[in-house]
């Protein structure tokens, strides 16, 4: 999503912030919450951004596609793992004011044996868990701050939208993120698709991982793409309006790179290099992606 596109992205980030912040206050830290994690794995080795889902016979919640928590510490558990679990700013749909609820660490470490990982063949320790816990919640909480952006093109009929329910899909590659690989881009090593309630109307939006390098201070290292899915005539039209601002504001995106100054022939090609950028983020946006 765009970050600075003039009067209209002024906007737009202004009503982001203020469904970001349309919520009650709510504690950062719970006990033992609903099992509820808004960011997993689906069949493929976990790493440090990502919440694995049982590879058992276990009941699985639809919502997140996670068996209920278990908090007990595994048999052979090297050291203590702490059970607390935070409380997301992402609100759940269905619910009276109720908040994603992230896994703890031992949920999580639990979760990773599950799946057949083996801490003995890794030189892991306390710190590495706490630290995998920050990366996990600290992308879903970037994630969802993408989500608004896009959801702030619908405040006017909409200033509450919340996440409804989500799923992995790590191998099954976005036409985006497959051409993206033959132009010699890495793939993600993720992808998500979330479900979000807009005030009653159900809208898919699909969110490609890549890896962003060293993690910050602030425990984020994913790059996210994050758009809604091509399913629905609003979420073409929204694709269409932000490739729109794109273009039309690519000066100020790039810091007023036009030349000020010149032969008409130069402004001239400079508006014919803005056009041609134009067409080609129409025609990624609804050719390559969905």
């Amino acid at each position: 999503m765009l970050t600075a596109m003039g009067n209209l992205v002024s906007i737009a980030q202004v009503s982001a912030a203020e469904i970001a912040h349309a919520k009650p206050p709510h504690p950062p830290m719970v006990g033992e919450p609903p099992p509820e994690c808004p960011m997993h794995q689906k069949k493929v080795q976990p790493s440090a951004s990502e919440c694995p889902i049982n590879a058992g016979g276990d009941a699985i919640n639809p919502l997140n596609m996670m068996p209920a928590p278990n908090q007990e510490p595994a048999p052979d558990q090297p050291f203590p793992l702490p059970k607390d679990r935070q409380v997301s700013t992402i609100p759940k749909a269905g619910t009276n004011g109720e908040f994603w609820v992230y896994p703890s660490q031992q949920m999580f470490w639990n979760a990773m044996l599950r799946k057949g990982w083996r801490w003995k063949d890794e030189d892991i320790k306390p710190k590495d868990m706490a630290d995998i816990i920050k990366i996990h919640n600290a992308n879903n909480e970037q994630a969802w701050q993408e989500v608004l952006k896009w959801e702030a093109l619908h405040a006017q009929e909409c200033m509450t939208p919340r996440l409804k329910s989500f799923g992995g899909k790590a191998k099954d590659y976005s036409p985006r993120a497959r051409i993206r690989s033959w132009m010699g881009y890495e793939l993600p090593f993720d992808r998500h698709d979330w479900i979000v309630d807009r005030c009653g109307k159900d809208v898919r939006y699909v969110i490609d991982y890549y890896d962003g390098g060293s993690v910050d201070p602030h425990f984020k290292f994913a790059l996210l793409d994050v758009r809604p899915a091509m399913d629905s005539f609003d979420n073409v039209w929204d694709r269409m309006k932000v490739a729109y601002m794109r273009w039309k504001y690519s000066d100020e995106i790039n810091n007023n790179q036009q030349p000020s100054n010149g032969k008409w022939g130069i402004r001239f090609l400079y508006k014919c290099k803005s056009f041609l950028r134009f067409v080609i983020a129409c025609w990624w946006d609804f050719i390559v992606s969905r």
